[in-house]
């Protein structure tokens, strides 16, 4: 890795994030001495956003970040995450995240991989997992609460429920070029003063039936390719958001970290040009 410090933004209150921040996913299959030496690493690069989820590898990716990181904590941003729906349930998670990643409390916790208003209604009913999420932040468990999502209809519907702290959503030129998946979402984010973070970023689209699959940890084809993927992270970091999270692979993560120093703004015609450069390819993500 390169001396270039990654830089940072503003997320919300006094914080400032990485522009690029370690999704846990790229621990899953990685030996803890390797996690160790690349948290360890991408921390001298100035990393500060850490992101896991219990599921990452049924709980791999906790146990291995919660022990690379556990000298460094005070340092970090630690986000986490749960699927489930219901107070009890999410309570129970949560706990368990906190005592896997060696913490006493998330400085971001979010619902994850909301696909349908039908979970955001199980959300906020009664026994509901916010309930969970409201407790613990009384208690000092959880200091922002966010959320994900893979659906604009469930993210427009969960900023319409709740004063969030930040949302975690696709934010991809081909989404957007061609399936109008992303900017209306932004768009509302930025307008009720909810922080945008960014993943898939490096999404080139699905998997075709036919290829080889290099990258294990994702389950998308990502971009590989460091002229297109320049290209593709200055477009999500130029769409007002202040950070983004690479696909869960070490090549990929520190491909990222190589370009990051250096990610000026598109201008509009190149924003023109890469959207119009997108017109064949088929997106990960539709509305």
């Amino acid at each position: 890795m390169e001396n270039s410090l990654i830089p940072k933004r503003h997320y919300k209150g006094d914080v400032q994030l990485s522009i690029i921040g370690l999704g846990g996913m790229l621990l899953v299959g990685m030996q803890q001495k390797n996690a160790d030496k690349l948290v360890s690493e991408s921390i001298e690069k100035g990393i500060n956003y850490f992101d896991v989820a219990p599921f990452y590898g049924d709980g791999e990716a906790e146990r291995k970040m919660g022990a690379a990181i556990a000298t460094h904590r005070s340092e970090l941003f630690l986000a986490c995450k749960t699927l489930e729906r219901s107070a009890k349930e999410a309570s129970r998670e949560l706990e368990h995240s906190l005592w896997c990643l060696h913490t006493d409390h998330f400085d971001l916790y979010q619902f994850h991989a909301l696909s349908d208003v039908a979970e955001v209604e199980d959300i906020f009913s009664v026994g509901g997992a916010m309930e969970a999420f409201l407790h613990a932040r009384s208690q000092g468990k959880i200091r922002f609460i966010g959320f994900s999502a893979h659906s604009v209809e469930a993210a427009l519907a969960m900023l319409d429920r709740f004063p969030f702290d930040s949302i975690l959503f696709p934010v991809n030129f081909i989404n957007y070029a061609r399936g109008n998946f992303g900017p209306q979402v932004i768009a509302k984010a930025k307008e009720l003063g909810v922080a945008r973070l960014a993943i898939k970023a490096l999404a080139h689209g699905p998997w075709k039936k036919s290829e080889k699959r290099n990258y294990p940890n994702c389950w998308y084809r990502p971009i590989d390719k460091l002229d297109l993927a320049r290209q593709a992270l200055r477009f999500t970091l130029s769409e007002d958001v202040t950070a983004a999270i690479p696909p869960g692979d070490e090549r990929l993560f520190r491909m990222a970290l190589e370009l990051a120093p250096d990610l000026p703004p598109l201008t509009s015609q190149e924003r023109g040009n890469l959207l119009a450069s997108a017109r064949a390819l088929r997106p990960l993500m539709r509305t």
